[in-house]
C-alpha cells in the first residue's frame, strides 16, 4: 500500500504527514517546532504545505546521498 497525495490538496493535515511520512504524532511535531518542516495554523489546525513535504524529502534525500 503506498500512500499517494491528492492533486487538490495543498496544506496538509498533521495526520497526514504522519502517514506520508509514517512518523508518531510526536516527531511530526517535533520537526515543526525545529523549523525543519514548516507550518501554519488556520484556526484550531495545524496544516503543513504540501510543498514543504516535498522539500523536507529532498533535504533528507541529499543529506542521505
Amino acid at each position: 500500500m503506498s500512500f499517494t497525495l491528492p492533486p487538490t490538496h495543498r496544506a496538509l493535515t498533521v495526520p497526514e504527514v504522519m502517514e506520508a511520512l509514517r512518523l508518531s504524532r510526536f516527531k511530526v511535531y517535533d520537526l515543526i517546532r525545529s523549523g525543519a518542516l514548516p507550518s501554519f495554523t488556520e484556526g484550531r489546525t495545524r496544516r503543513i504545505p504540501a510543498d514543504s513535504l516535498y522539500t523536507y524529502m529532498q533535504n533528507k534525500l541529499q543529506e542521505a546521498a
